[in-house]
């Protein structure tokens, strides 16, 4: 399908008013809430739940469930669902006409994924760009998710405009083969309205334990005990209910996914402007994938030079201007497609010639090696990029990573066995197991080098920074 771009840009419609509207405002605010915000707690986030009321009452709230992503993974598309606020319309609207204008540039569109939903069905998705042109629900959760995202992506808003639940369910069938590790979804929501601070800690914690259930029929059915309560003030307790029965008929009877709450407050709790005889709940949450318990990851030696083979052809393929084609799954071991994190060194004549991974990756390992097999060749700022002469004297090193884990203390370290990351707010640094064999550091110049090195930290960074460890299975051309 062909895509005819209109271009006609959406704009902000509640910058000044909801979030600074100057670059520089905002930016040093977003450092605030996220200073702020829970610490990230989650790996392999599928979707959060997020507040979108003006940010000095439910920002630290937003920053902590956008905390939870991770920003350093590729997403395919990153879909936006919230309900309107002013128009009301059977179905959902797709904002296909251009991107999002927002104080620091431009939020990118998926213009043809969104052509492609109101042309495949148009009763329930429609192009209705007057319902995104007022409304705020989208356009605050994209600081957030842009202040989050080290890597590109681009964002697929829809405003749900019903009211009933079973277009709800024809919206989430729609979207549910979307709902994969490639793609992450937002849902944009605040809680109760208005009762008193008491009365809305109450009821939103009836709320948050329903979503939790993962069960749409319980969410239904607490929305009306809550209504039948009678609480003073009480106007709703869930303003972007259609947003949140949308994503767990996406969710729901999926053992393998798990709902987790992880920060709470309402308006009431916002310094200099809390008021508490009326307030607006606002939870943080999240849809993860459920922790199972594995056996250690392991590859064959024919699983290996497999892996091996496939960086080299995509090196030599993209050094004769092709572009490497895509292994057929079909003839790959299991292991092959698994979903893990992996780094790809190159030497030349035993010197370092590139070297460039992925800590976590959404992409099967097959095609992660792939990936990194050209950006370390072509890509690594610190060296020029590799040419055909080159090649024959280059030998490949893959490095295949186990899942992060964090640690409290240092003793867990076992040198030449795991690896570190270092990260303390928006600065990280990275060493492979091999480093410390290399080098021949103690653990204290391993993780100080790290934290200076790679980090930008000081030396001692480390003790007040985030300390993930991780294993990897470390082969080469010379090695096999």
């Amino acid at each position: 399908m062909k895509s005819i771009k209109k271009n006609i840009d959406r704009q902000p419609a509640v910058a000044g008013k909801f979030y600074p509207a100057d670059p520089s405002d905002l930016g040093k605010m977003l450092d605030n809430l996220f200073g702020e915000a829970s610490a990230k707690e989650c790996e392999h986030v599928r979707a959060i739940i997020s507040p979108h009321a003006g940010y000095v009452f439910s920002g630290k709230t937003a920053a902590s469930a956008f905390n939870q992503i991770e920003g350093e993974v590729t997403y395919k598309r990153i879909f936006l669902l919230a309900s309107s606020h002013h128009v009301s319309f059977d179905g959902a609207s797709v904002y296909c006409e251009g991107d999002f204008v927002m104080p620091y540039g431009k939020e990118i569109v998926d213009t043809i994924f969104g052509e492609m939903l109101t042309e495949r069905f148009p009763a329930v998705f429609t192009n209705n760009p007057t319902a995104h042109v007022n409304e705020h629900s989208i356009e605050v959760q994209l600081p957030f998710l842009h202040h989050v995202m080290k890597t590109r992506y681009r964002i697929v808003p829809i405003i749900i405009g019903t009211s009933n639940p079973e277009t709800c369910k024809r919206i989430a069938a729609i979207l549910k083969p979307y709902f994969n590790p490639n793609n992450m979804f937002v849902i944009s929501t605040d809680f109760s309205h208005y009762p008193a601070y008491s009365d809305a800690m109450r009821v939103d914690e009836q709320t948050q334990k329903a979503i939790l259930c993962n069960d749409p029929d319980i969410l239904m059915a607490t929305l009306r005990d809550n209504s039948r309560k009678h609480i003073p003030n009480l106007a709703t307790s869930l303003c972007g209910w259609t947003s949140v029965l949308t994503l767990l008929y996406m969710t729901t009877h999926n053992d393998a996914l798990e709902l987790k709450s992880i920060n709470y407050t309402n308006s009431g709790d916002a310094k200099y402007y809390g008021e508490k005889s009326q307030v607006v709940g606002y939870w943080a949450m999240v849809v993860t994938d459920k922790k199972t318990e594995k056996s250690e990851f392991k590859l064959s030696e024919s699983e290996k030079t497999t892996l091996l083979k496939i960086a080299r052809k995509t090196i030599e393929e993209h050094l004769k201007g092709k572009n490497p084609e895509t292994e057929e799954e079909s003839d790959l071991p299991p292991s092959l497609k698994e979903y893990c994190g992996a780094f790809v060194t190159l030497h030349e004549k035993g010197q370092l010639r590139g070297c460039i991974g992925k800590l976590i990756s959404n992409s099967p390992l097959h095609e992660t090696i792939r990936d990194m097999a050209i950006s370390s060749a072509f890509h690594d700022y610190r060296f020029m990029p590799l040419n055909a002469h080159e090649l024959p004297h280059i030998d490949i090193e893959i490095s295949v990573l186990s899942p992060l884990k964090k640690i409290d203390d240092i003793k867990e370290i076992q040198m030449g066995r795991h690896g570190i990351l270092i990260e303390k707010g928006h600065r990280s640094g990275v060493f492979l197991p091999q480093v410390a064999t290399e080098t021949g550091w103690n653990k204290e110049e391993f993780l100080g080098h790290c934290a200076r090195d790679k980090a930008g930290l000081e030396w001692d960074g480390w003790k007040s920074a985030n300390i993930y460890i991780f294993t990897a299975t470390v082969f080469g051309e010379k090695l096999i």
